[in-house]
This record gives structure tokens, C-alpha cells and sequence, in this order.
């Protein structure tokens, strides 16, 4: 069986992207005993992810690059934003521990679109986050097997995610 729209597959990659000296710095291995398992043309992945995998079938390798374009897309100077601190007073959360360099806040947006950010800078009344996605702007490099590739199911399918083995469990 071949990888194509709605089959689940799972596989094995390692990701890496060029640092800021253009070496190429490994930033993510998923390895055979924690595979990833997705729902194939539904899965969130990057389009560039997705067609290229397409037509492979169990035990194929791969190995290619995505480029921004077809991945998260460039680096946007405009979604780095200063914000009040006081967007982060929550009764529910410590204001210290939330607000630490390298953190990555879930928030809203005016639309009610969620995003991520991820804090740069703090300064005395004002939090700096970057919106942009972590990989925005690299070229990713996978490398990589298949290990199965079969039919999602009817419940997989309207749930829009995988059930049973590597997938999600509702309880």
C-alpha cells in the first residue's frame, strides 16, 4: 500500500536545519520506538513534507529538503511584538515561573486564533515574544523510513487524527 490522501502511516525521521554558521545542526529524531504516526493529507504536516513522501510505501527511505516556501515560511520581523506585562496576570499561573526567556506561551490573537510565542526579552513592564514559527525561514533536511502505511478508519477520519498503536487514546 502506497502513501496517498487518508492512509495512516508511520515513520521514522531524523529532521535537521542549517545553524547560524550554515552547519547542519540535527534538531529532531523520531526514532522506530516512538515512531510518528499521521493521517496523510490531513496530518498539519508542511505541504513540502507531505508531497514528498506521497507514492512511498512500507520500508522506502527518504531524504530530501523542504524549503520555507513549502515548509513554515520565512522569517517575519513583524511577528516579533512587545507586550505589556500585564497580558500575563492570570490568577492560575505564577507571573515568574511563566515569564522565563525561552518559554512558549499559548495566546489569542484579536481574531481568536491561537498562536504560539515564544518569549525573546523581558524588560521592566514589557514581554517580547516571537510569533514566528520556530522553523520559520530554514530549510529543512528529513531523513528517513516508512514503516506502514495502511487505510485510515471511518472514526481516524472524522476525528481527523489516529486511533489504536502511536495514536490518540479517548477515555
Amino acid at each position: 500500500m502506497k502513501i496517498e490522501k487518508n492512509n495512516v502511516v508511520a515513520l521514522t525521521y531524523s529532521l535537521s536545519i542549517p545553524d547560524s554558521e550554515g552547519e547542519t545542526d540535527v534538531v529532531e529524531v523520531v526514532s522506530e520506538n516512538d515512531p510518528m504516526y499521521f493521517i496523510h493529507g490531513i496530518s498539519g504536516l508542511p505541504e513540502g513534507f507531505e508531497s514528498q513522501i506521497e507514492g512511498l510505501s512500507a520500508g522506502d527511505t527518504f531524504d530530501f529538503t523542504v524549503s520555507p516556501e513549502e515548509g513554515y515560511g520565512e522569517y517575519d520581523e513583524e511577528a516579533v511584538v512587545d507586550l505589556p506585562k500585564s497580558v500575563f496576570q492570570n490568577s492560575e499561573v505564577d507571573q515568574n515561573e511563566l515569564l522565563q526567556v525561552g518559554n512558549i506561551i499559548p495566546m489569542t490573537n484579536e481574531e481568536g486564533e491561537r498562536l504560539h510565542g515564544q518569549i525573546v526579552e523581558i524588560q521592566d513592564d514589557v514581554v517580547i515574544m516571537n510569533f514566528n514559527h520556530p522553523l520559520a525561514g530554514k530549510e529543512m533536511h528529513f531523513s528517513g523510513k516508512v514503516l506502514s502505511v495502511r487505510a485510515a478508519t471511518r472514526e481516524e477520519l472524522d476525528h481527523g487524527h489516529v486511533h489504536g498503536t502511536g495514536g490518540v487514546h479517548h477515555h
